[in-house]
């Protein structure tokens, strides 16, 4: 993996990944197609709700988030509002992955800053093109 120089030291290349599904098989998944898509990614950080998400949000750079609608204890949706209303986090890219394709849950979403709406199940393909896009437009 190639570093760049900041601040004296070294990181990465690449940009900080936080998936949020409450099926750790669908986290797996994303997981391994990015990685397979030859993208430049740093780190692919987890988290299984909500409230898992805020606090990798809270200890860790994320450039962008790809999450579930429908988890317990905290909702891609609630997730999203906390997000929406911390300004560091204004830049981070939101990626929705969910089963709920209905105009109703995309309306609901609209103004919370969301770049790409993917519906499950999804092919490797559509996922390597939102991973090229997400990265490429990604300021570091």
């Amino acid at each position: 993996m190639e570093h760049v120089a900041i601040d004296g030291g070294t990181v990465p290349a690449g940009i900080n990944i936080l998936v949020v599904d409450d099926s750790a098989m669908m986290r797996t998944m994303i997981k391994r197609v990015a990685r397979l898509c030859e993208v430049p990614i740093a780190t692919i950080f987890e988290a299984s709700h909500g409230v898992e998400a805020l606090h990798v949000l809270e200890t860790q750079r994320i450039d962008a988030v790809f999450t579930d609608i429908n988890m317990p204890v905290m909702t891609g949706i609630e997730l999203l509002r906390a997000m929406d209303s911390r300004p560091e986090w204004a830049h981070v890219t939101r990626v929705i992955v969910t089963t709920d394709g209905s105009s109703a849950r995309r309306d609901e979403v609209k103004d919370l800053h969301v770049r790409c709406y993917v519906e499950k199940p999804f092919r490797p393909e559509v996922m390597r093109d939102v991973l090229t896009e997400v990265t490429s437009s990604a300021v570091r």
